[in-house]
């Protein structure tokens, strides 16, 4: 449809094809991957420029997209958010840039899912909603089946709904595209009927790809709507692009494979536009590069795979055009395992943010998109930590190595919203510190507590402190959620009941000596010396911890006790030993 696939080299290959490759040797060096993949973008526009393939006014464009079915969950927001660097980055340099995320919502729904979201972010089994509504229309597209909630104009538009919330949760701006308006506003009807046109071609090129594909076979390149059962088939007849405005298909409503189950066609014959059905993946996704004008998509390596490298020989050497500059990123884990819908392991956007603050997690999708990484919510803190030291290093109050001081020097403006101000007065505590802080319900002893050890300056901005203490709710959470050992209640206001004998009595006596003396606290070592207390006093080293247990939470057990008094104020723990308040 354009001269474009002259860049290509032979086959319509290109060397800055390989969407493995971030930054090649002969690239100039970048501490941030974004910026070799914009530098790539640029060199794509100045090349159709000097062709003059490309207006000069026309806005760069960064792509995603999702196809909805289960749970628009965190690692959906993958794509999202290695788009939204490229697309800042671009922006900083004086492009004008639009972030497109398409919901490729005309797909069927080929299986039932087991869980499923409200628009609140509480995940439901299919169970609890309005399944018939999904297990009728088995084969129909997203768009065209209700939505089990019963608020939203369809399942597709409850799932678009959640992925512009995720989006809008990170600030990241995207425009959401359904892909059922643009094929019913006719946006798809030049490229489909161009496809159909040269059927011959696109049978050949996919024939590569697929071996269900017969170069010289019958095989059609459109999917057609069931005008009786309202499923898309693939079973069409004949076509006839003369008639109507834009040509029309005749079709057979035959079965469709599903993975390991068939979805029954019910044998309907008749006529749809091209308006009224929908391109094969592997034709909508190029279709889409050229109808939305798309510059740059990253994708998960099951596309790097599989439909990228047949997409881009279908760019180039069906529709003439020259494919985006890809980029694939590695999926990451959640506690180790995939994300799964079926098997519960997910986790919505919103469920992270009451966790951690977003510029943390915008830190986590900063990180290298080509190595696997592992989002565990039981070593949350460990994430955290490692922001607050990529934070301090770019305030050089911690040294780092060279890597790490180029990298937050570039990178940490860009975690934060695109309009907040950088400042350094800011305050964190902690992460763990912040969670014995969540053992407390009283705001005021929060901060007591806080500045007594020191982690909240006297002169401290208002704004800072409540930044700070912010953290310590989400910390909170994450303890109640993972049933940690920061998932007490500290009984601060008063001792609970106790009775002690006389040599537990000593042995307690003698440790808040030791806390009150001490020159500085280590948490092993606080750890040992209560071994060494018990044994010094006869007294049985499991009785002596359940009676801190008692004495701090009214509870036979709790958390590693050395490290968590080391955590505390002095000054109370001394006193709560010595059962004096």
């Amino acid at each position: 449809m354009s001269d474009e696939s002259s860049v290509g080299g032979a086959n319509g290959a290109s060397d800055d094809a390989n969407p493995y490759t971030l930054q090649s040797a002969d690239d100039e060096h970048h501490a941030f991957w974004a910026d070799a993949v914009a530098d790539r973008v640029e060199a794509r526009v100045e090349d159709q420029l000097e062709r003059g393939v490309r207006d000069p006014e026309e806005p760069i464009v960064v792509k995603g997209g999702i196809s909805p079915s289960g749970v628009p969950h965190l690692g959906n927001v993958n794509e999202i958010m290695r788009g939204y660097y490229v697309a800042r980055v671009l922006r900083e340099r004086g492009h004008e840039v639009r972030q497109v995320f398409t919901a490729d919502d005309r797909d069927p729904l080929r299986k039932l899912p087991r869980t499923l979201c409200d628009l609140e972010g509480n995940l439901v089994d299919l169970g609890d909603v309005d399944a018939g509504a999904l297990g009728r229309n088995l084969g129909a597209p997203y768009t065209d089946i209700p939505d089990p909630f019963g608020c939203c104009d369809s399942y597709g538009d409850h799932f678009s709904n959640i992925i512009q919330d995720s989006a809008d949760a990170v600030d990241v701006p995207i425009e959401l595209v359904s892909n059922t308006d643009l094929y019913e506003r006719g946006e798809f009807e030049d490229v489909t009927r161009y496809v159909l046109e040269n059927r011959s071609r696109a049978r050949e090129v996919l024939s590569s790809y697929q071996d269900k594909v017969d170069a010289d076979g019958d095989y059609v390149p459109f999917n057609p709507i069931c005008a009786e059962c309202g499923k898309i088939t693939e079973t069409v007849t004949s076509v006839d692009l003369d008639a109507g405005e834009a040509g029309t298909v005749d079709y057979r409503c035959t079965d469709m494979d599903a993975g390991d189950r068939t979805i029954d066609g019910c044998g309907h014959e008749g006529a749809a536009t091209l308006r009224e059905g929908k391109l094969p993946w592997r034709f909508e996704w190029p279709a889409q590069w050229q109808i939305l004008g798309v510059d740059f998509e990253p994708f998960g390596k099951d596309h790097a795979e599989g439909s990228w490298p047949s997409g881009q020989d279908v760019a180039r050497n069906v529709l003439g055009i020259e494919p985006p500059v890809p980029m694939v990123y590695e999926w990451f884990t959640l506690d180790g395992e995939p994300f799964s819908s079926s098997e519960g392991n997910v986790i919505l956007v919103s469920d992270v943010l009451e966790l951690l603050e977003p510029e943390v997690l915008r830190y986590f999708f900063a990180k290298d998109p080509s190595r696997a990484r592992d989002f565990s919510i039981e070593r949350l803190d460990q994430l955290v930590d490692e922001f607050d030291r990529f934070e301090a290093i770019y305030f050089g109050e911690l040294e780092g190595t060279e890597d790490e001081r180029e990298f937050a020097e570039r990178v940490y403006p860009l975690v934060l919203e695109e309009d907040a101000e950088v400042r350094e007065e800011r305050i964190r505590l902690p992460y763990t510190f912040a969670a014995v802080l969540g053992m407390f319900d009283d705001p005021a002893l929060r901060e007591e507590v806080a500045r007594k050890e020191g982690h909240i300056p006297e002169n401290a901005p208002e704004w800072a402190v409540d930044a700070a203490l912010a953290r310590v709710e989400r910390a909170r959470n994450w303890a109640r959620r993972t049933g940690n050992e920061f998932d007490y209640e500290l009984k601060r206001s008063e001792i609970p009941d106790h009775e002690f004998d006389a040599a537990t009595t000593a042995a307690l006596s003698e440790l808040a000596e030791f806390v009150a003396t001490a020159e500085t606290i280590d948490p092993e070592e606080l750890q040992g010396e209560i071994y060494e207390t018990a044994k010094r006093n006869d007294v049985d080293v499991g009785d002596f911890f359940a009676a801190g247990y008692r004495l701090f939470f009214d509870e036979e057990q709790g958390p590693k006790l050395g490290p968590f008094l080391a955590k505390v104020d002095r000054e109370f723990v001394v006193d709560r030993l010595r059962r004096d308040r």
